[in-house]
């Protein structure tokens, strides 16, 4: 449904977003970008783990589809239907 793939996506840019700012901050501190590096590789785990799965609370509007038709119907339905007739120009 739309409002369970609205919550995956701000879940997975916060998540990222967080890594991103905690990972930047420590590989500062440290000065070990490979501690930057890992750290958003791991956020960005942590989100696919999260929001690629279709976990129940992406599930909970489900979209109410058209009603299954018989085969053979639409071809009924184009018999019934009186021919166009076009404007001789």
């Amino acid at each position: 449904d739309y409002k369970g793939q609205k919550l995956a996506e701000q879940i997975f840019q916060g998540i990222i977003l967080v890594s991103a700012v905690i990972g930047f901050v420590y590989g500062y501190i440290t000065e070990q970008f490979g501690w930057t590096v890992y750290i958003v590789m791991a956020g960005f785990a942590l989100s696919c783990l999260l929001t690629l799965p279709p976990w129940p609370m992406y599930r909970r509007n489900p979209l109410k589809w058209l009603p299954v038709q018989e085969p053979g119907t639409e071809e009924k339905k184009a018999a019934d239907r009186k021919p166009k007739r076009h404007a001789k120009s």
